[in-house]
């Protein structure tokens, strides 16, 4: 038990009677159940500057028990333990071991606080970039829904929307002449690839058959020459059908991703308008009044953006439809040109066509030689 107990002596020394019995019971049972709840619940030593002396140390600001019964009122409310401090050869034992293995370093919870607090904010701009853009959400299906049914008023600019919707039906048109163009261009090919194939089968028999050589060289140079021909013409469909491909899958592409931007903040100016009229018809008191200003701040914002695209799909029109004259032409031209020249059988107009819309011939199989031409 005196083992027990001078292992706790670390903060204080309690002294008991030669049977192990204290003096006064009541007294002391309820002092150790205090000492034991301050022990117990009291501040962490490694949090405080509390530093008691070991076993056998000195005893050096230790304050026994007996000091504390003289000041300990004889009631029956729960005494009041003294803060116990250490004293001064106790401190600077404490200020000579940190001068002998350097300073100690105090956790600082600065930095937590501060990554805490940066991931607070970030969190707290998520939430509330979520939360304006469920309002914004709510309030353009409303204007949606409610324009579908027929309960709400839209803003309408008729002479861009028939330009719009032209555009549209031009893109469709085109888009189908870019899949006829496109099948004729396979279709061709294997064309070709058969007069090819039909040529070297009659140079092959006019080398074989000494009584029809004549015949078979003169069908093989024929489909020779519309071989190369069909190759010159495939070079200028080819061309043809690159230029529409780009033509609409990216400037008229580009000029309809600004018409649906254009049509989203139409959408959302509708939807702030149809708020701050309602909100405009209800009582005026102050919270009213205070959403009515809030609304039309909001009403301002998406009028301004709705206005900068419209302008900007004005300035998109104009300028496709330039530049589908410009490129149409050229293409339309090129076109007609090199599909007469062939059906005509005149090579020479067929190369100046492309010639004249600078085409180069990428297959370099219409340059090379056949096997009878290299015996």
């Amino acid at each position: 038990m005196s083992e027990g107990i001078m292992s706790k002596a670390a903060t204080m020394e309690i002294p008991i009677s030669s049977n192990g019995v204290s003096g006064t019971l009541n007294e002391d049972e309820s002092l150790e159940q205090d000492l034991q709840q301050v022990m117990v619940s009291g501040p962490n030593l490694n949090e405080t500057s509390i530093v008691s002396g070991g076993y056998g140390g000195s005893t050096e600001g230790i304050i026994p028990t007996g000091s504390l019964k003289e000041s300990l009122p004889h009631s029956h409310s729960s005494p009041k333990i003294p803060i116990i401090s250490p004293s001064h050869s106790a401190a600077h034992r404490i200020a000579s071991h940190m001068g002998d293995s350097g300073s100690m370093s105090q956790p600082s919870s600065h930095p937590s606080l501060t990554s805490e607090e940066l991931s607070r904010g970030i969190a707290v701009e998520k939430l509330d970039m979520m939360k304006k853009w469920g309002i914004n959400t709510y309030k353009c299906t409303k204007q949606l829904i409610s324009e579908r049914f027929g309960r709400g008023s839209r803003t309408v600019d008729l002479e861009l929307e028939t330009q719009i919707e032209l555009l549209r039906d031009t893109k469709r048109k085109y888009e189908g002449v870019l899949q006829l163009a496109r099948a004729l261009t396979s279709h061709f090919y294997s064309l070709v690839q058969t007069q090819r194939a039909l040529g070297d089968a009659f140079s092959d028999l006019s080398q074989k058959s000494p009584e029809l050589q004549e015949e078979f060289g003169y069908n093989a140079e024929t489909q020779k020459l519309l071989c190369k021909n069909g190759e010159t013409l495939l070079g200028a469909i080819n061309f043809f059908v690159s230029s529409i491909n780009t033509l609409i899958n990216k400037t008229m592409e580009d000029t309809l991703m600004t018409v649906k931007q254009y049509e989203t903040a139409r959408l959302e100016f509708d939807a702030y308008r149809a708020d701050l009229e309602e909100l405009s018809l209800g009582p005026r008191d102050a919270a009213t009044l205070c959403r009515i200003e809030f609304a039309q701040q909001n009403f301002q914002i998406h009028r301004n953006k709705y206005e900068k695209l419209r302008g900007d799909v004005t300035i998109k029109l104009r300028f496709l439809q330039e530049n589908k004259v410009k490129v149409m032409h050229k293409q339309l031209l090129l076109f007609h040109n090199a599909i007469s020249s062939y059906f005509a059988g005149n090579q020479q107009q067929l190369e100046a066509s492309l010639q004249q819309f600078n085409i180069k011939l990428s297959s370099a199989a219409s340059d090379k030689p056949s096997w009878l031409e290299e015996q």
